[in-house]
């Protein structure tokens, strides 16, 4: 009978414990290959929260966002007013770095908001433009604001208007620079209306088309972290604590459930087939299109565009009627915006009106529309809902209505003049953010399954391997012969060098009898002591005196 040794316990604790290691590690394998556990990490670190990752980039993007201008220079001012066509000339691009960050961030948990400010800096970048003091003939777009309403205020308003101007000296175009345009210059009329205008219609004390972008904004937003549902996740909640835009009647327009372009509810979980986007100069959300999917630097992407019926008549889009107005004469493809923008007769089109009505790109000389510089498009990554790459694009125009009866606009007829268009935007992330978007939507996917298998095998091999040995010590201990002869198979592997270099000794006499020893690390783990009660004869004496006369 054989007893245990020290050893032998010490291989059966080693062997308990693989088998321990091997099913922790197999158990661990099928829960990881069968639970959700990559989403549900993905899905935490996206929510809007403190310190997760998503805050952060939301937060201050680490993105070069840029905004790009092309003003319209009209070349045949005293042309248009004989009757001709306008001849626009397309200046740009004047470029601007947009350094963005969000302030005053206060996270609401009664329902799952975050309201914050934005503050912006426009930096101009000269190595990507052209001069920015180049100049500019446009039309006196304060001049032709104050004309264009003139009519409806009776003859004699519009007669004293017109002596007021004409003594002024006031022109229908003016020769300004890009810059000034863009972000101000100094109108009489601008400063009379900031001055004797209502508050809460108030416009800036200068002439800028672009000159609220810059620094922080008054106005106070709110947007859905996704803490309850990521239906909404990243769209506006409130504006100035308003959960409608108050220029418009009725919905969808007085809808601003729109993201501000960080984030997007993520297509992979919500199923959706439109997204929307909010820009506070747009007057209104603008929605967008699932297309196609596509991939960008190796990361699948959503590829969403503008609808051609976006913006215009109620005809082709019966989302549009309720931005109708009793001065607006609906027209496919432009979108009356005067109701924030101080009554201003300002619309909106796509670049160079494209997918407009053509009888506006035929009023012109000058514009050729081509969809892959002058439409709307986002590339968002549906797992996530992060723009890889997106480009808003619109041009603003005035509609202008003739005032036949102020002097110095009296030949201006009737017309929508574009004045410029505008590209914000991204067209590529950091290295950073793209590594982390990759690692996530690309990398784990992969190796999460991969790594979860790859333990479910290890698992199991050991669990069995060791359950193999465990027999077979028991057969061996049952039978001593099958250990003899176990033994003997792995002497005779080892091929003649085990006996030529005398690395061990097979043989001893012991009692009249040759024994084999069993010692060794093999030995001592099957459970065998080196004691001489173990050794088993398997040759008798006469045997070994016969084979001590050979030698």
């Amino acid at each position: 009978m054989l007893l245990a040794t020290p050893t032998a316990s010490k291989c059966q604790q080693d062997r308990l414990a693989v088998i321990i290691i091997g099913i922790i590690t197999l158990i661990l394998g099928i829960i990881l290959s069968s639970m959700p556990w990559l989403d549900y990490f993905i899905l935490k670190n996206l929510r809007l929260w403190n310190d997760t990752l998503s805050y952060h980039y939301w937060q201050r993007p680490g993105v070069i966002r840029l905004t790009k201008l092309y003003i319209y220079n009209v070349t045949n001012p005293d042309g248009f007013l004989r009757g001709e066509k306008p001849h626009l000339q397309e200046v740009g691009p004047f470029v601007y770095r947009e350094d963005m960050q969000k302030v005053n961030v206060k996270f609401h948990e009664n329902n799952y908001t975050v309201s914050y400010q934005h503050k912006k800096i426009l930096q101009f970048v000269p190595e990507l433009s052209i001069d920015k003091d180049t100049p500019i003939t446009t039309p006196n777009i304060p001049l032709l604001t104050l004309t264009s309403l003139s009519p409806k205020l009776g003859y004699l308003l519009s007669k004293t208007i017109s002596v007021v101007v004409t003594a002024a000296q006031f022109k229908p175009f003016i020769n300004v620079t890009a810059e000034q345009l863009a972000f101000g210059y100094d109108d009489a009329l601008v400063s009379l209306a900031h001055r004797f205008y209502p508050k809460h219609m108030r416009p800036m004390e200068r002439m800028g088309l672009l000159l609220g972008r810059n620094g922080t904004l008054t106005e106070v937003s709110s947007v859905k972290t996704g803490m309850d549902s990521m239906d909404q996740f990243g769209y506006i909640d409130q504006l100035n604590g308003l959960d409608h835009l108050p220029h418009w009647n009725e919905p969808p327009c007085t809808s601003i459930a729109g993201s501000e372009g960080s984030f997007f509810p993520p297509r992979e979980l919500t199923k959706s087939e439109v997204v929307h986007i909010y820009d506070k100069d747009l007057c209104r959300i603008i929605p967008l299109k699932y297309v196609e999917s596509l991939e960008k630097d190796g990361i699948a992407a959503d590829l969403f565009r503008l609808p051609n019926n976006s913006y215009g008549d109620s005809a082709h889009n019966p989302e549009n009627k309720c931005y109708d107005t009793s001065e607006y004469e609906p027209i496919q493809g432009l979108q009356n915006i005067s109701p924030c923008q101080y009554g201003a007769p300002v619309y909106i089109s796509n670049p160079h009106f494209f997918e407009s009505h053509p009888d506006l790109l035929n009023s012109v000389e000058g514009l050729k529309p081509e969809r892959e510089k002058h439409e709307t498009y986002f590339k968002i990554q549906p797992k996530l809902g992060v723009p890889l790459e997106g480009k808003v694009r619109i041009q603003l125009n005035l509609k202008v209505t003739r005032a036949k009866d102020v002097y110095p606009v009296r030949d201006f007829r009737d017309f929508v003049f574009p004045v410029m268009w505008l590209e914000e935007g991204i067209s590529e992330l950091t290295p950073a953010i793209k590594r982390w978007i990759y690692l996530g939507t690309v990398v784990a996917p992969s190796a999460v399954p991969i790594g979860s298998y790859l333990m479910i095998l290890g698992g199991a091999f050991a669990i069995i391997f060791s359950f193999v040995r465990a027999y077979q010590n028991f057969m061996f201990a049952q039978d001593p012969t099958l250990e003899i002869l176990e033994m003997g198979r792995r002497s005779l592997r080892r091929g003649s060098s085990f006996i030529a270099h005398q690395q061990h000794r097979l043989l001893v006499h012991h009692r009249d009898s040759y024994s084999l020893l069993r010692h060794g690390p093999m030995a001592t783990c099957l459970g065998e002591g080196n004691r001489e009660d173990d050794a088993q004869p398997i040759i008798d004496g006469s045997l070994s005196a016969g084979i001590g006369q050979e030698s």
